[in-house]
């Protein structure tokens, strides 16, 4: 049987095939999409040795019922034809044609999964003589992989391998891996927040490589779910889309563009409404709004600026976030595509858009007052790659029935596990917020359900500390007992002294 450390370890080798050659923010794609690729080759493999059984050899028979498989591979694209080829002086192409017929003959689930990826390429691999050695070492790393659904203890092992390679490519990756990858530790806080039901649409408008949308698919037993996402980075947007296969989502609708200025999310003219939105979006997006300018008229200065008007879907008619802050853009993004029943909502936010002022304070006041805010939760710092900051997260609902607000504190020590490079939420963690997230009491030191009045008392200040008093008082000094220990001190210090002068004396000094 192969295990998910069989193959976290074939993977660790194919990434010593690589290491001091290429940057593993790039490398990554070259060793994930090759485990796919003998993914694909051994089900098909096993799938087509199964169907020669089933009917003697019938080889008609045969390739009709292939043609009724999840996905379809040509010879000429398996991993079995490439290793083959290992020695081949175009190696690289072979590879890359193979990876387009697979596209090919898949175009409905696969369409443009290879496109961000070259490996014939000189930038990457250098001359052809390292280019080829290079790839003849990792198609020999992953030979000895028997990938066969018969061969895996559990269908997830696959997908979840994948998981953890994508994890551990973001945490070498510093501030560029937390692009694309949400710790997973979040991401089931995040999912267990909205709380997915059978038959919901679940979106994510800056799903990265798709932890996220994973966590809250699988909080649905019987997989009676949409999943929806769109994703700006064509490499990234492609890691989402195989880790959506892997997972044996093959109907995601994954897109691939700027959520803000195109966003994919669109039925007749106007966004779509999902039951349950998730989203950890990049911390405080600079130039968020560039994509809209080249609409927008210049001033007498000649610079242009955004504004409500130029988006058509009026994501922004409550106020526009200032350019260098984009956090509450895909806010009103996702109340915007939020179903108006039942909508539930959580995403993942700098502590910034609690308390800033000017058109962030405007915006922050009416979430409120249109009672769409349900609840606060500040976490611990350092859970993110390439940023030590503390996050928060805030979750929205349609249709409360409530106008109080539930603020939670779970920043504190004792609420998550120290570690050597990056903070870590337990599951006991997890579950203590979720607990308390859903009772909805006041708890000292933790949790607090604020009024209306009080938020506007506040001046819709949402900053946790306002509402969650967790200082924690000193002991009381006892005065006498600290003189009493100072005479004593001060008394051997004498002692030690007059001793050190008679053993001086002694010594004629």
């Amino acid at each position: 049987m192969t295990t998910r450390k069989d193959i976290e370890q074939v993977l660790w080798n194919a990434c010593d095939s690589f290491r001091g050659k290429i940057d593993s923010s790039r490398y990554k794609d070259y060793i994930l999409s090759m485990l796919f690729v003998k993914y694909l080759s051994d089900v098909s493999k096993e799938r087509r040795e199964g169907y020669i059984k089933q009917y003697d050899g019938d080889m008609r028979r045969v390739e009709r019922a292939m043609s009724r498989e999840r996905f379809a591979m040509d010879e000429q694209s398996t991993f079995d034809y490439l290793y083959a080829n290992r020695n081949d002086a175009e190696i690289g192409q072979k590879i890359n044609v193979a990876l387009n017929h697979i596209e090919e003959h898949n175009s409905g689930k696969l369409r443009n999964v290879f496109r961000a990826i070259d490996f014939n390429s000189q930038v990457d691999f250098g001359e052809p003589k390292e280019k080829n050695s290079t790839l003849r070492n990792l198609l020999e790393d992953f030979n000895g992989l028997d990938l066969r659904p018969s061969q895996l203890g559990s269908a997830d092992i696959i997908g979840d391998a994948y998981e953890y390679m994508i994890a551990m490519f973001a945490s070498d990756a510093g501030k560029k891996g937390g692009e694309f990858f949400t710790p997973s530790q979040v991401s089931e806080l995040v999912a267990s927040l909205v709380q997915p039901k059978e038959n919901d649409r679940i979106y994510d408008p800056t799903c990265g490589s798709g932890g996220l949308l994973l966590k809250a698919y699988k909080k649905v037993p019987s997989g009676k779910v949409a999943i929806y996402g769109q994703e700006l980075n064509a490499q990234t947007w492609a890691l989402c889309t195989m880790n959506m296969f892997l997972h044996g989502v093959d109907d995601a609708r994954i897109w691939q563009g700027d959520t803000l200025s195109n966003p994919q999310n669109v039925e007749d003219d106007n966004l779509m409404k999902f039951q349950v939105v998730v989203a950890n979006p990049p911390f405080s997006l600079d130039k968020w709004d560039s994509g809209f300018l080249s609409e927008a008229e210049a001033d007498s200065k000649g610079k242009k600026k955004m504004s409500a008007e130029l988006d058509p879907y009026h994501r922004f008619d409550w106020g526009v976030p200032p350019t260098s802050k984009g956090d509450y853009a895909f806010v009103l993004h996702m109340l915007s595509s939020l179903d108006a029943e039942n909508g539930r909502m959580a995403v993942v936010l700098p502590h910034g858009v609690l308390f800033r002022g000017a058109s962030e304070g405007k915006i922050r006041r009416q979430l409120v007052e249109m009672n769409l805010l349900d609840a606060v939760i500040g976490l611990p710092a350092n859970l993110f790659y390439g940023t030590g900051i503390p996050a928060c997260i805030l979750v929205f609902k349609k249709n409360r029935t409530c106008r109080d607000v539930l603020f939670i504190d779970a920043s504190g020590d004792g609420n998550f596990e120290k570690g050597k490079n990056q903070n870590i939420l337990r599951d006991s963690d997890i579950q203590r917020i979720v607990n308390a997230y859903q009772a909805r009491q006041n708890e000292d030191k933790y949790s607090y359900v604020a009024s209306f009045d009080e938020i506007k008392e506040n001046d819709f200040n949402l900053n946790i500390p306002r509402y969650v008093d967790t200082f924690e008082e000193e002991e009381l000094v006892d005065i006498d007992e600290v003189q009493k220990n100072i005479a004593f001190i001060e008394a051997e210090l004498a002692e030690v002294q007059a001793q050190m002068v008679k053993y001086l004396g002694e010594l004629g000094l």
